[in-house]
């Protein structure tokens, strides 16, 4: 049974890499409070089994399958979206990669290109897309970015830069977009507990001090959970934020405060 009642009840919401991790529990949240939600990942299975999961809790899910660098593919998952519900309100541009042994004296122009295709060039295709599909109604388009398109990380120059390319596509969208009441802002993570950053430690010469030296990064004295983030993306999806749009939204456990 679909819930009548939550902070974003009745709004119609995409959440893209929603197979796992952060894009996972963003849309388990967003099903939570009301939100009719359409996962969309590379990985069938499981993003099929997330949208199970959501609708076995009650929620309302569906999936897609989306490869966020393709731009078929976004046109047929917003397509897909209307089809199913008849409106777009929120997309969370959520999916994103990162890549080890990418320093810059050893880095290939095609990892480069890999790198700016999914976490770049998917949030543009994202934003062109979604923004068409909420030009009539307005909405909320949140673009997942990182602490580290705010700092620089060795052996991370290509993530960096692809973050840091979001941090400014999200707010050019959001001067250009105010007038549509398209809102358009950024969430900025510290290291949380996801299989991305776990697979990241656990690849590291040495997991244990990898671990130990990105927990003491964090004046917090921890690593972030997903539904801390997740938590943040039902603020900026709901009416709540009505007032935010270009904005950075850091939730990093203070590690960019130092």
């Amino acid at each position: 049974m679909t819930k009548t009642h939550g902070r974003v009840a009745g709004k119609v919401a995409l959440v893209t890499g929603a197979a796992m991790g952060l894009g996972a529990e963003t849309a388990r949240r967003l099903a939570r409070e009301g939100a009719h939600v359409v996962l969309s990942d590379r990985d069938h299975d499981a993003g099929k089994a997330t949208a199970l999961a959501i609708t076995g809790e009650g929620g309302s899910a569906h999936f897609v399958p989306h490869d966020v660098a393709i731009e078929a593919d976004w046109q047929a998952a917003i397509a897909a979206t209307l089809d199913r519900f008849g409106k777009l309100d929120v997309l969370v541009n959520n999916a994103g990669i990162a890549m080890r042994g990418m320093e810059l004296m050893t880095h290939t122009l095609a990892d480069w290109r890999t790198m700016m295709s999914v976490n770049l060039d998917g949030v543009f295709l994202g934003i062109r897309y979604g923004g068409e599909a909420m030009a009539e109604r307005g909405g909320s388009i949140i673009n997942l970015s990182s602490i580290l398109g705010k700092v620089g990380f060795a052996g991370a120059a290509a993530y960096c830069a692809s973050k840091g390319g979001v941090v400014l596509l999200t707010k050019a969208a959001a001067v250009e977009w105010a007038p549509l009441n398209i809102r358009v802002n950024s969430v900025h993570p510290g290291f949380i507990e996801t299989p991305m950053v776990a697979t990241a430690i656990r690849e590291s010469e040495s997991p244990n001090e990898m671990r130990d030296q990105l927990i003491a990064a964090h004046p917090l004295a921890r690593l972030g959970v997903p539904r801390e983030i997740a938590d943040a993306m039902v603020f900026l999806a709901s009416d709540e934020s009505s007032f935010m749009t270009g904005a950075e939204l850091v939730i990093d456990g203070g590690y960019t405060a130092q």
